[in-house]
């Protein structure tokens, strides 16, 4: 079974063609597909745009809210998933939030099973050990406590947000792990935590690898 991870830098639910990237990969030509809003409090603008974007398509859509929690056995849900997309929003207060909830325990489980994980944004950053943020201070900073599901490091929204960039820079010479820049629109697949191919919805969507020398470009495969 191959574990698979596809990581957006924004915007994910906008582009359909990713959509329908994302969902030929999962195990089952109509997939069971699980929203995670934790890190936007489980805001309805974000749930209502999940739905919408799924409408007309081919699949089971259900999402989980614990803010408001009515599911027992989160471990039997999203194991039952074949894809699970995160939403953005608060990277530090959803990692923490999975963990009381023990929604952490779930996604590596339903991963290790052939489970798709996916996202933007927060939903980006959450798999990899670390990466820039804003859940600390709007002036962006390093996360050092993700996941780890995917070795290095991640700046979403490297072209959307203009202090990204010198953020990421900053901190990767100050310590933080090498690693990745998406920009908006663009998605970087790992099979069985490995970089297979970076594509983008946008006919200009750029990726970067991101070390203490600089950046290095990365090859983008438009959808």
């Amino acid at each position: 079974m191959v574990r698979r991870i596809v990581a957006c830098g924004g915007q994910q639910l906008l582009f359909p063609v990713l959509t329908t990237y994302l969902f030929a990969l999962a195990r089952r030509p109509r997939p069971k597909v699980l929203f995670l809003g934790t890190a936007s409090g489980d805001g309805a603008g974000y749930l209502l745009t999940f739905y919408q974007a799924l409408a007309g398509v081919d699949c089971e859509p259900s999402h989980l809210a614990l803010f408001d929690r009515v599911v027992d056995d989160i471990d039997a849900l999203v194991g039952s998933q074949d894809v699970v997309i995160v939403a953005g929003g608060n990277t530090a207060n959803m990692l923490a939030i999975w963990r009381l909830h023990g929604v952490e325990k779930a996604l590596r489980s339903a991963y290790a099973s052939g489970t798709v994980l996916s996202g933007w944004s927060a939903g980006c950053l959450c798999w990899f050990e670390g990466g820039i943020t804003d859940s600390f201070t709007p002036d962006l900073g390093a996360l050092r406590d993700g996941l780890g599901i995917l070795a290095g490091s991640a700046c979403p929204h490297y072209d959307s947000q203009e202090a990204r960039r010198p953020v990421y820079l900053r901190e990767i010479a100050a310590g933080l792990a090498p690693g990745i820049a998406l920009e908006d629109g663009v998605a970087a697949r790992y099979d069985d935590e490995r970089l297979v191919e970076v594509v983008s919805a946008r006919p200009d969507g750029r990726a970067f690898h991101v070390d203490a020398k600089g950046e290095r470009p990365l090859a983008v495969r438009v959808l």
